[in-house]
């Protein structure tokens, strides 16, 4: 059945949001057919919309195509300043970066997505995956997304295994649902969870939830070379300094209010 029309929402709104999320890492440069493809809207609606977005000042023509302006950062700019991460969350993470030896992110789930919401600044990084604030990430084959999966409401996680499609990154990636949500399990058993070389050849990634299960979708975590984390001391260094750090952050504005 086709779900039921909510009247108190203003469905033209969403239509518009709908043509700001059909840009992201992959799709910078819109044309009016991509757009409709992407959104599965007609093209009459998605040409009035984009041009309504390109006379807010939010996007631009080039050409055929459609671009996001730098004025789409003041939508997330008010998200940034009440929730104190420049003044809060950014030190905390560069302070813990240099503590682990590694980098330091702040994901949330946005969706069926995990997406950066702020990353450490310290020098020397051993690894990198070329992510932003805002990038978005697969739930099932980072560290950071099973552990979002982990953390979250009971049977959330067993429901979206079901019905997401399954990306093999790399030679390691797990295919199988059943061997996903087992690690996903044993993540939320442990508290922690650790995905070797599922993402990116030659790199595991760390990462702890931030409050209690069901909370608020929330986690900290560091990718280094895997040698590093096969090394049982160094491991257990890293994972007590991002257990430090998610204490931390539950004292800061943002999960103070949440």
């Amino acid at each position: 059945m086709p779900k039921p029309v909510n009247r108190n929402i203003s469905t033209t709104f969403v239509k518009g949001i709908q043509v700001l999320k059909a840009f992201d890492d992959d799709n910078t440069h819109l044309t009016q057919a991509d757009l409709a493809v992407r959104t599965g809207l007609d093209r009459a609606s998605v040409r009035r919309l984009a041009l309504t977005l390109v006379e807010l000042g939010y996007v631009r023509q080039a050409g055929r195509h459609f671009v996001l302006t730098p004025q789409i950062l003041t939508l997330a700019g008010s998200f940034f300043q009440g929730n104190g991460v420049g003044v809060e969350i950014q030190p905390l993470l560069n302070r813990y970066s240099e503590r682990i030896g590694g980098p330091a992110s702040l994901a949330l789930r946005d969706g069926a997505r995990a997406v950066y919401v702020c990353q450490s600044a310290a020098r020397a990084q051993p690894v990198t995956f070329g992510f932003t604030v805002g990038s978005r990430i697969s739930l099932t084959h980072s560290a950071i997304g099973r552990m979002i999966l982990a953390w979250e409401k009971t049977g959330w996680s067993e429901n979206f295994l079901q019905e997401t499609e399954i990306v093999q990154h790399t030679a390691a990636s797990l295919t199988d649902r059943g061997a996903i949500l087992k690690a996903v399990t044993e993540a939320r058993a442990l508290g922690y969870a650790l995905v070797r070389e599922e993402f990116e050849p030659g790199v595991t990634g760390l990462a702890v939830p931030i409050g209690h299960a069901g909370g608020h979708g929330a986690v900290v975590g560091t990718s280094m070379p895997t040698a590093e984390l096969d090394d049982n001391a160094r491991r257990e260094d890293a994972l007590q300094g991002l257990r430090e750090l998610a204490r931390e952050m539950t004292h800061t504005r943002m999960f103070r209010q949440s």
